[in-house]
């Protein structure tokens, strides 16, 4: 990992992202943004489903500005380039990416930063799935299902927090990854190291689309 530069995290607000930016910035990068990619509408994360003001919200917590980007899936990467050329005029040399171990999105993350003149960094390249969660579990980091793939889990699984008892029920049922890479469920970061405090939100309905469950989160407190 390269150390002592600016750069920018691709944010999702889930668990991985949460985690790739608190290595990175322990190894000494600056994270000087975060790049969330957000629908075409702006009403939610174009991955996870979440409401971007919940997203904005854990950017001011972590006193980080985030810039949100709409696309389509057909013009993902060039809006992605698009948010990356700006964040490069101000000065990031870097780029943070969560990603695990599927290497056709290293291939792709790798592809479009040599294009930008940017070097990637994947602080969780190669970690075991077990020993990254109890990683973020360990370090402090809260976070709870808001979205779930309805061919692999039901909505019974929405709101269920990452701990210990989380990974053991997952083990369990035996054909789930158990940082759900292959897109079976998606989380909600909303406490950790990496925040000045814990974000304060209430659930919402549990709502059925496009073959995914997913968990309305509502913030309760946006000010101070």
């Amino acid at each position: 990992m390269i150390e002592r530069t600016d750069a920018f995290c691709c944010w999702s607000g889930g668990k991985e992202s949460a985690l790739s930016f608190y290595f990175a910035e322990r190894s000494g990068i600056r994270i000087t943004h975060l790049i969330n990619m957000i629908s075409e509408d702006g009403r939610h994360s174009r991955s996870h489903g979440i409401n971007p003001e919940l997203l904005r919200r854990q950017a001011e917590l972590m006193k980080v500005p985030i810039l949100q980007q709409k696309a389509s899936w057909e013009n993902y990467e060039d809006e992605f380039k698009k948010a990356v050329s700006e964040i490069k005029r101000k000065g990031a040399h870097a780029g943070v990416f969560g990603d695990i171990d599927l290497q056709e999105h290293r291939d792709w993350i790798e592809k479009v930063c040599g294009e930008m003149e940017i070097q990637p960094v994947l602080p969780l390249w190669g970690l075991k799935r077990e020993d990254l969660l109890l990683k973020f579990i360990e370090a402090g980091f809260k976070a709870i299902v808001v979205t779930v793939d309805s061919e692999f889990l039901d909505e019974g699984w929405l709101g269920r927090e990452i701990n210990e008892e989380f990974i053991t029920d997952l083990e369990k049922l035996g054909n789930i990854d158990l940082c759900g890479e292959r897109g079976e469920f998606h989380t909600f970061v909303y406490d950790g190291p990496i925040f000045e405090r814990a974000i304060e939100f209430t659930m919402g309905e549990k709502i059925f689309r496009d073959k995914h469950w997913f968990l309305e989160l509502i913030l309760l407190r946006k000010g101070g």
